[in-house]
């Protein structure tokens, strides 16, 4: 990524209401379907500056991953230990069949090689593991924030289902999530291309508007992994290996 997005993330992380609310689904979704035995050992590959991390260590024992230096630090600093540094798709060091779970939120479309990077992931998961994915939907949507983001792509649930698949996992509840905003997103990048406006600017939207969108955005954890969603910004779902 470019490096304003990961200063932007250091400075927004913790007020943000996309970050603040995601995690809240995030942390609901799993407590329902990641099925994790006590102890979990889990693993964050892309971790960015430590946001998730947190949130993770509610299930276990967190070990985390980020190429980038100035957010690793960052995130070594919320972790209490050492950030690694293995680059996907290979994961150099990492140790084969050791992690109950492993989550990649928002990083898959990053690799140039998806397939080979989820190869990878399998390959490190102790018997019963499973990896957490989180993707942004739609190619359609395309804009310049998928540009300073350095993706590869956006995905649909049939292309990210298939790029699981090659990889030798299945999917597991996948489905959309940040519906309910998805109508304001979707009109806003129609907009944004229709008039040439740069949205790579991710910075939060004055404090009662970001309220409101945190409210919103973190009322699907009722429904995220229970009910079948409407078309949202990105795609959630649980791979095992098949």
């Amino acid at each position: 990524m470019d490096r304003r997005v990961y200063d932007r993330m250091a400075e927004h992380d913790s007020t943000h209401w996309w970050y603040r609310a995601r995690r809240d689904i995030l942390a609901d979704y799993l407590t329902r379907e990641g099925r994790l035995p006590a102890k979990a050992r889990i693993l964050e590959i892309g971790c960015g500056t430590g946001h998730n991390l947190p949130m993770l260590a509610a299930f276990g024992e967190v070990d985390a991953i980020e190429i980038d230096p100035a957010a690793r630090g960052i995130a070594g600093r919320r972790l209490g230990k050492p950030v690694g540094d293995s680059p996907l798709p290979s994961l150099p060091g990492v140790p084969d069949a050791h992690y109950d779970l492993i989550a990649v939120l928002d990083v898959v479309e990053h690799i140039e090689d998806d397939v080979a990077a989820l190869a990878a992931m399998r390959a490190r998961l102790a018997p019963g593991g499973k990896i957490l994915i989180t993707v942004p939907a739609h190619q359609w949507m395309w804009s310049a924030h998928d540009v300073v983001n350095h993706h590869h792509r956006r995905y649909s649930k049939s292309t990210l289902v298939k790029a699981i698949e090659a990889a030798g996992l299945r999917p597991r509840k996948l489905g959309y999530f940040n519906s309910l905003l998805f109508p304001l997103a979707a009109g806003a990048r129609i907009a944004g291309r229709l008039t040439g406006r740069d949205d790579s600017d991710d910075s939060p939207p004055p404090p009662l508007v970001n309220k409101l969108f945190e409210t919103i955005f973190r009322f699907e954890r009722h429904m995220v992994g229970r009910l079948p969603m409407p078309p949202g910004v990105s795609i959630v779902t649980l791979a095992e290996p098949a």
